[in-house]
């Protein structure tokens, strides 16, 4: 009896991880349309940079999605999430909400607050080194610190 109940689980203990994985989000992706995101969504989880422009041919919009894409991995690690938004007609909800102008970057803290506008593109360095001067990202690293002291 306890061999069979041991075949039978080795038998289904690996279709049983791959259920599991299957039901597991995939990595999101980082710059993705706002559509009727709300921030909401994201307090206490992510800071949100909200990246606006009346169209997405806007040559200051393409210079800010390249640079964040080419700087994912360090967004990734302060929890970033980048939201875009090139379509004034539409009227979303967080242009309604943030009221940009043409081309505007706005960071948003896991708070909720607004922390940063920018009527241009800033590099990721720019994001990183404000995003690592907040009190809570502050915290974070001290207690990413204290973790890694105790291994």
């Amino acid at each position: 009896m306890n061999r069979t109940l041991a075949l039978v689980m080795t038998a289904f203990l690996p279709m049983a991880a791959l259920a599991a994985d299957a039901t597991a989000p995939e990595n999101e992706t980082l710059i993705r349309p706002a559509g009727e995101s709300d921030l909401s969504e994201f307090l206490w989880t992510n800071r949100p940079i909200v990246v606006f422009a009346d169209t997405p041919s806007d040559p200051r919009f393409e210079q800010q999605i390249n640079m964040l894409a080419q700087g994912e991995e360090m967004l990734r690690d302060r929890e970033v999430v980048v939201l875009t938004d090139t379509d004034p007609a539409a009227r979303g909800s967080l242009r309604s909400k943030l009221r940009p102008r043409g081309f505007q970057l706005v960071l948003i803290g896991k708070d909720g607050g607004v922390k940063l506008r920018k009527p241009f593109p800033w590099s990721v360095r720019e994001l990183s080194r404000s995003i690592d001067k907040f009190p809570l990202r502050e915290q974070e690293l001290r207690e990413r610190r204290g973790i890694g002291a105790e291994k």
